[in-house]
């Protein structure tokens, strides 16, 4: 099966200078070149624009007019308020923030606390733990699947699917779009029957959960379309677990870099809360936005015709020294610090409070808990495959 170049969907296709796994470990070099040589240009491998400086990043994401988010990221063209535009991304999103209230929020930092601890507990007496595995996936996957009244014995399944949904191919080829875009597929049909039972479950007896919750929502009237659910609850699972996992393992992948961080949380805890802001700057989960335009339009100095992808690379954007003073270090009370790791406008993450409560309280029970935390050498670190987001498949580390 032949797949058309300018129907991929850019954002998840490699560009070609990040050829190596030391580049897509450390791309940050990579995007400082493009942004400071050529801030806008035209990628004729992946039929899309790169957008690299902060100015043009933030107008395109602050624009939904011009720069449409509407595109199918579900395999199975199941729409979500990811790919929406208004009036109707208003509308489910307002009833998706009575779930993410900052109270709503707020209120689970006891058990989220709670869940940290007991991850610990597991390995504290050995001394050594891999992050990613260990800590930084259970963590936001129970939180998550807990919200979304998920049995505790399908977590690792939820895991392994949300794994698929953010996955792109190794290389612009074919036969690896499609293989990855078969999947996909398999990924977002096995979900959907998964969650039909679970809303099957819900119409008939509701529980405190977001299922419920969407369940009895009205949009103008109307209660909410079954794929619509669906496409809420895929979409949170990926969202919700994904790139929490990523901003955990590289909250500690910077602190294995600098033990006087380490101490500098460890005397005073109030910075944990700029610490993880510093983070999402500096080694962003999410490191690109995709959109597509809707009309003929200039960015920097370059002619974007309607139809044409966009891809809006904030990980470069977090790194530009005309926003942020000397952007290459890590500063941990760096105020202010506008980055864009959540996005802009009206696509702004809605699960951003509870991803920085995550990080916070992860960071803070580490810090408390474990002294002198070091990478453990000889670890050949393997990179997310994706392009468009920043992790690693583990860390090892081990700690006093």
């Amino acid at each position: 099966m032949e797949t058309n170049k300018t129907e991929r969907y850019a954002n998840i296709i490699p560009m070609a200078e990040l050829d190596t796994g030391e580049k897509r470990l450390n791309p940050f070099p990579v995007y400082n070149r493009l942004r400071q040589q050529t801030p806008v240009r035209f990628d004729e491998n992946r039929s899309s624009w790169d957008v690299f400086r902060y100015d043009d990043v933030h107008r395109i994401l602050k624009d939904p007019a011009t720069f449409s988010s509407r595109r199918s990221l579900d395999v199975r063209n199941r729409e979500t308020i990811l790919t929406m535009d208004p009036p109707r991304h208003n509308q489910l999103r307002a009833i998706v923030n009575k779930a993410f209230t900052p109270k709503v929020v707020s209120d689970l930092t006891p058990h989220i606390t709670s869940i940290a601890n007991d991850l610990l507990d597991a390995v504290q007496a050995s001394g050594k733990m891999d992050m990613v595995h260990d800590f930084a996936v259970p963590l936001p996957v129970i939180v998550i699947a807990e919200l979304l009244g998920v049995p505790r014995e399908d977590r690792k399944l939820f895991k392994e699917w949300s794994d698929i949904l953010v996955k792109g191919p190794e290389d612009n080829t074919d036969e690896g779009f499609n293989e990855v875009l078969a999947e996909k597929e398999k990924a977002s049909d096995e979900l959907a029957d998964y969650f039909s039972k679970i809303i099957g479950q819900r119409r008939e007896q509701p529980q405190e959960d977001l299922i419920s919750i969407l369940l009895s929502a009205e949009v103008e009237g109307q209660k909410l379309g079954h794929e619509e659910i669906l496409g809420f609850a895929i979409l949170l699972l990926a969202a919700g677990n994904e790139t929490t996992t990523n901003l955990i393992t590289n909250a500690v992948r910077r602190l294995t870099e600098d033990q006087d961080l380490q101490r500098q949380l460890r005397q005073d805890p109030d910075l944990i809360t700029s610490f993880i802001e510093e983070v999402l700057r500096f080694y962003p989960p999410v490191q690109a936005i995709g959109r597509v335009a809707t009309a003929d339009v200039e960015i920097g100095g370059k002619q974007i015709k309607a139809g044409d992808q966009v891809v809006t690379w904030v990980a470069s954007a977090n790194r530009d020294e005309d926003k942020f003073p000397d952007p290459e270090t890590f500063i941990v009370d760096r105020k202010p610090n506008a980055h864009l790791a959540f996005g802009f406008g009206i696509h702004f993450c809605l699960g951003a409070p509870l991803a920085r409560l995550e990080g916070q309280i992860a960071i803070r029970t580490i810090v408390q808990r474990m002294k002198e935390i070091q990478f453990i050498e000889g670890t050949d670190l393997a990179y997310i495959q994706s392009p468009f987001v920043y992790g690693v498949k583990q860390f090892p580390i081990r700690f006093k």
